[in-house]
């Protein structure tokens, strides 16, 4: 299989709704297009940015589907399928392979702490279901489980593991699954967007973020610093995006509702995000206008270079 389609910058999606907190099939297509026409290669779909853990089964289904009518065939699309149960996994990357998507992801089981033989399970019968490729999704800051080497090698015989979507911070982390196999055969996504430079230096393929969607003129310019090598540029702008990213998250709301205000000030609408998560208000709300500015500033800054 031709892994080099896997590769470049993939923002993962955000959740959009309407003014009522409903997921919006409107707003989710004008998220597409607007992603689609800044040049970035690929999207992730239904996972950690697109709030899954806090939707129904059939809310991430339509947003799977709409996706999919908006940019199949367009841009390589992933979808993220984990749920708390293997069951409601299997369905919804059943239905990502009718839909015809690329390639599926999930995160390991969440709750309860399984053994390795557990979460083996796991990750086989969602693998097993379908025909498409699979990226695991190791992130251990939220699921308390971070993916063995050991684990990580016996997946890796199944057919169907073409890779990982890494956001443990540790990028030894992510040289040591190139390591584990034969580099040319898997792809790794660097998952923590604070360390996109200095993972894709030390062996990732490619990029997953969750504010690619905020900023992604500047994680394309890095990928293109990296790509020609320029590293020097590569490290400068990585320290503005962390500016960018720390900013973000020194208010009193979610990030990613943070996020959400930004393109709200952009011109661009997807609503707020899903309690328990808290918006950004009071105050707040003028920092995000400074946050914007901060952005703007920096594209325009590497725009040229």
């Amino acid at each position: 299989m031709d892994l080099e389609k896997f590769k470049g910058v993939f923002p993962a999606l955000y959740a959009c709704y309407d003014d009522d907190g409903e997921v919006s099939q409107e707003r989710t297509r004008e998220l597409c297009y607007y992603l689609y026409k800044k040049g970035v290669q690929g999207l992730y779909v239904g996972g950690s940015s697109g709030e899954c853990i806090y939707q129904t089964l059939e809310e991430r289904k339509l947003t799977l589907k709409v996706v999919s009518e908006a940019l199949k065939g367009k841009l390589i699309l992933i979808a993220h399928v984990g749920a708390p149960s293997t069951r409601d996994s299997i369905i919804l990357a059943k239905y990502a392979e009718s839909l015809g998507y690329d390639a599926l992801s999930s995160i390991p089981p969440i709750y309860f702490k399984l053994p390795e033989n557990s979460i083996y399970r796991y990750w086989t019968e969602i693998m097993d279901s379908t025909e498409l490729p699979f990226f695991i999704y190791n992130i251990p800051q939220t699921t308390g489980y971070n993916l063995s080497i050991d684990l990580f090698k016996k997946l890796i015989t199944n057919k169907h593991v073409k890779g990982v979507k890494n956001s443990s911070m540790p990028v030894l982390d992510i040289e040591r699954f190139k390591a584990a196999v034969n580099e040319d055969d898997i792809i790794v996504f660097n998952g923590p967007d604070e360390q996109f430079v200095a993972g894709r230096l030390m062996g990732a393929d490619s990029g997953i973020g969750g504010t690619y969607g905020v900023m992604p003129e500047l994680f394309l310019k890095a990928e293109e610093f990296i790509s020609t090598g320029r590293l020097k540029e590569a490290t400068i702008i990585q320290a503005a995006i962390n500016d960018i990213i720390i900013a973000l998250c020194s208010l009193n709301g979610s990030m990613y509702s943070a996020i959400k205000e930004v393109l709200k000030l952009n011109g661009l609408n997807i609503g707020g995000v899903r309690s328990p998560m808290d918006p950004i208000s009071g105050d707040d709300l003028e920092k995000v206008k400074t946050i914007k500015t901060l952005i703007d500033n920096t594209i325009d800054k590497y725009k040229a270079m």
